[in-house]
């Protein structure tokens, strides 16, 4: 099974992906059009060049390995896609052709969290507006809701949520999904020295968070034209039975 989860950045993404990782029987690519992004925007982000050289620029190329069979030894294959990477010439329609996740998270805390390492932040960084637009054209394609999870639901009960998506993908739940080994991994993108520094000190899913960070000026006007997306997300959410 191939398997696209698609979030924005900020997300819990990477834990989410070496959880996946752990398990022994899944492959996993970490951002997988991020060098082909790159090249085709000109943005000036951290590793630019390094990001570059070390992936594959022809996003065909990207999307056919991203629906490439799996190996018997590693049946599962799970891609972490940032949805602001899909810009409009990068190609979507190898997307029916794999199994759709999408990862959620509070605007106010993806901004919070963008405010640590950039001086601002515009709706296309964040992805809100890309990751609805993917999951319309899921939805449309398969006539169905795809599958929907939210960072803050996994950090308050990460196995009831894990759990739960792997019924839903028909797939064994594992007890080493719950951990990881400490520091750097050999799947880990170029780029991890300069956003994996906290993941890289975890060893597990964090706990709950506090309340919503309070924002102030671009920052919050920036959550706030992201609510609505997630907002409509959020309501098909996977949520554990009470």
């Amino acid at each position: 099974m191939n398997i696209a989860m698609w979030s924005g950045p900020r997300n819990l993404s990477t834990a989410l992906m070496y959880a996946f990782a752990a398990r022994g029987d899944c492959a996993v690519w970490d951002e997988p059009f991020y060098a082909a992004y790159l090249a085709r925007t000109g943005l000036a982000h951290p590793m630019r060049d390094e990001i570059i050289a070390a992936g594959e620029t022809d996003p065909a190329r990207v999307a056919a390995a991203c629906v490439a069979p799996t190996s018997s030894d590693k049946p599962l294959f799970y891609q972490k896609h940032m949805c602001q990477h899909m810009i409009a010439d990068m190609p979507r329609d190898w997307i029916e052709d794999v199994t759709n996740v999408f990862l959620i998270r509070h605007p106010a805390r993806v901004m919070a969290s963008f405010a640590s390492k950039y001086e601002a932040a515009e709706l296309s960084d964040i992805g809100f507006v890309q990751q609805a637009e993917l999951f319309d054209r899921v939805s449309e394609a398969n006539k169905e809701i795809p599958f929907i999870i939210d960072s803050n639901d996994i950090r308050q009960n990460p196995e009831a949520i894990l759990r739960l998506l792997c019924d839903r993908l028909n797939i064994a739940f594992m007890q080493s999904m719950l951990g990881w080994p400490i520091g750097p991994k050999s799947y880990d993108g170029v780029w991890a020295p300069v956003w994996y520094h906290a993941v890289h000190r975890s060893s597990g899913f964090a706990g709950q968070e506090g309340p919503l960070p309070h924002l102030q000026g671009d920052f919050a006007r920036t959550a706030e034209a992201a609510m609505p997306y997630y907002e409509r997300l959020r309501a098909h959410a996977l949520t554990p039975p009470s």
